[in-house]
């Protein structure tokens, strides 16, 4: 692991996904750049000292020195955003697989940096865009791509949150300094958090790509860099229109992503805060609900799933099933063409840190633009 220790979220969490199904042990780390931070981090995990390495390059020279069976495999990189190219480059060389954090860089040129590090080391990429793990976000778009709506008409996506209400990425909130500093975040701040994230869940589940955007990026808290508030429509290929919300000035909300597709016949709604339940609304029918591990669910779905009906799972678990599916791709081995969407071994990957790199720049040319449309 890179980056992620003492006082860090993100890497806590990474390391109960990949542990949930036994398929990863952490076996080394580069979890900070002070020395005792790191220290006392590789400690409280329980990892041999030797393997706790003062800085990333040397844990990528030391490991790959070490015999095939006793080297690391993969490297998980939870890092701020404008290490993920540098990082995920050497290690991409270095002949190591990469599981990365959204978004996958500071813009376009990083990524496809990336992009190409990955086509030249038959290594596999991964990106966390962890939302595409939820078993009902699979359900959702399993049933949308066998048409059960007809043709979509309609796409809206929200992404609420109300940490950055108050100036505290001026107060030493770790978590929300890096976020709005253009140096460490890019060039997106609520874009590139969590806007990213609403892309790519829309064009995930409508199974239709963004054509072109309308976008207005504002920053509501005086004296920050990046924007904290994010609006724009959409219209996706085919003829589709949408509306995509993503603020972190919304004062009381939590984590309020949620997602509606509409068809000619009926349409879905999925929350992340109430992630088990799939509501099913009709032209000439009842609604319907659909729980997780109910019935007649699609088998894609079904393989995401670990507890009975009426066991709630969340978060650790769609990341674990992203963990799940990385490990079986390295196990395919070189060569195995990229798994189709819904498949057991399907991840977000380079396609996915690409085409969101791409909104990002498209949605901030958008905002600067007196045109109305911005083609993506």
């Amino acid at each position: 692991m890179a980056g992620g220790g003492e006082g860090a979220f993100i890497g806590a969490i990474h390391r109960a996904a990949a542990a949930l199904d036994g398929d990863w042990q952490l076996a080394a780390g580069a979890f900070s750049s002070d020395a005792a931070r790191n220290a006392r981090s590789g400690e409280a995990l329980g990892l041999d000292a030797a393997r706790v390495y003062p800085t990333f390059d040397a844990m990528l020279a030391a490991e790959r020195a070490l015999p095939a069976d006793a080297r690391i495999d993969a490297v998980a990189i939870v890092t701020p955003n404008h290490l993920h190219m540098p990082m995920s480059v050497a290690a991409l060389g270095a002949g190591f697989h990469v599981m990365c954090e959204k978004p996958m860089a500071l813009d376009l040129a990083e990524a496809e940096a990336i992009a190409a590090a990955a086509a030249a080391s038959g290594r596999q990429f991964a990106l966390a865009f962890t939302y595409s793990g939820y078993p009902l976000v699979e359900e959702a778009r399993a049933r949308v791509a066998r048409g059960d709506f007809g043709a979509i008409r309609l796409v809206q996506v929200e992404y609420s949150q109300g940490w950055l209400s108050r100036p505290i990425d001026r107060d030493g909130n770790r978590q929300a300094e890096w976020r709005t500093d253009p140096a460490r975040a890019g060039l997106g701040g609520c874009l590139g958090d969590i806007g990213t994230h609403a892309f790519h869940l829309a064009e995930h589940v409508s199974g239709l790509r963004v054509e072109s955007l309308c976008a207005d990026l504002t920053t509501h808290v005086a004296g920050r860099q990046l924007d904290d508030d994010v609006s724009m429509l959409l219209r996706f290929a085919g003829g589709a229109r949408g509306v995509l919300k993503a603020t972190q000035v919304a004062a009381g909300d939590e984590n309020g992503l949620k997602l509606r597709v509409h068809g000619e016949s009926g349409g879905l709604e999925w929350s992340q805060m109430e992630p088990n339940t799939l509501a099913l609304r009709w032209l000439d029918r009842p609604a319907e609900l659909v729980r997780a591990a109910g019935p007649g669910l699609a088998d894609t779905t079904a393989h995401r799933l670990r507890t009975p009906s009426g066991h709630p799972e969340g978060y650790i678990e769609a990341f674990a099933n992203l963990y799940r599916a990385f490990a079986a791709r390295i196990r395919a081995g070189e060569g195995t063409p990229e798994p189709a969407l819904g498949a057991a071994d399907w991840t977000p990957g380079v396609a996915d840190g690409l085409r969101t790199m791409h909104f990002v720049e498209r949605t901030i040319a958008s905002a600067a633009s007196e045109s109305k449309w911005t083609a993506v």
